[in-house]
């Protein structure tokens, strides 16, 4: 490969076996891919469709799910043409909007759970002053600071990362993560602290807002009837799992990021895979089958879908 080739494609090192298992791999992703895309654009027609769902809770349900179709956009199309293609490259440009996408609406999916958790806090605590507190200009600044602040972030981690010289053209993923700040020929000090700047903005933060919301709302409810109990589990469990779940995930790709080099390939491509399966595809499973509103609209849903005669 010449050095023009170099300075302008980068190589993603991360597959195994692509002459062997080419087509498996279209095979698996192209399904994962359209099963996020029907779970998903399930969830968000129902609350669309359906007046009763339109409380902030399932708002925000509904723009986790579309931040699972846009993430999942932003790699699954990628890997389709990679498995299928002899050399597994992509432009430093692609390469710096696909690290965007990923990494804002990663940052975007924790605030938006902020906001549920808030959301459960003011619905459970002071039910009297929810309709006041959470009325439609509250969902409409907490949906856009979700959304903007990871963006503004990301894209000024993007123009950072855009000017550091590159010595290495192999990262050893499948997409764009953070692994290609191992590309650089020096690694900036400033570009680091920056780094972990937005990780404990979008990150590090949030779940620890999430955690103490929730403490609060259990030591409440502790002390009240069972009726508030009830619901108090009804709708902050699903929320719970999916924190738990993404944060995981995340824990899980940076450690898989760090550890790379010292893993066999197969085991780094299955470990690298976790976070572009489960997240998309489990969530809105969990919250269609433990939101009592959105499961009793699905199950209608599939009563209505009558088999052929």
């Amino acid at each position: 490969m010449d050095a023009e080739f170099n300075g302008t494609y980068i190589t993603f090192g991360g597959y195994v076996d692509m002459k062997k298992y080419g087509y498996i791999y279209f095979v698996i992703f192209l399904t994962l891919y359209i099963l996020i895309l029907c779970a998903n654009c399930t969830i968000i027609c129902l609350i669309w469709i359906h007046r009763n769902l339109h409380e902030p809770m399932y708002i925000f349900i509904a723009a986790l799910s579309l931040n699972s179709l846009l993430f999942s956009s932003g790699i699954y199309p990628k890997l389709f043409i990679d498995v299928l293609s002899e050399k597994q490259t992509i432009s430093h440009s692609a390469c710096m909007f696909q690290y965007f996408v990923v990494h804002s609406l990663g940052g975007s999916d924790f605030l938006l759970l902020s906001a549920m958790a808030y959301d459960r806090y003011v619905s459970i605590c002071k039910p009297l002053q929810y309709p006041t507190i959470m009325g439609k200009r509250t969902v409409i600044v907490l949906l856009t600071l979700a959304w903007f602040i990871p963006a503004v972030e990301l894209a000024v981690g993007v123009v950072m990362n855009s000017k550091q010289k590159m010595c290495t053209f192999t990262t050893g993923g499948v997409w764009c993560n953070t692994s290609v700040h191992k590309l650089h020929c020096v690694k900036s000090t400033f570009l680091n602290i920056y780094v972990l700047i937005v990780t404990i903005t979008n990150v590090i933060s949030p779940v620890m807002f999430i955690l103490f919301t929730y403490i609060k709302i259990f030591i409440i409810t502790a002390h009240s009837c069972g009726e508030v109990r009830k619901k108090a589990t009804e709708t902050c469990l699903p929320h719970l799992i999916v924190l738990s779940s993404f944060t995981c995930l995340i824990v899980f790709d940076a450690m898989t990021d760090q550890l790379q080099s010292d893993l066999p390939k197969r085991v780094s491509l299955v470990m690298t895979l976790q976070v572009v399966v489960y997240s998309p595809l489990l969530n809105p499973i969990i919250y269609g089958v433990k939101m009592k509103e959105i499961s009793k609209h699905i199950k209608k849903l599939f009563c209505q879908v009558k088999p052929m005669k």
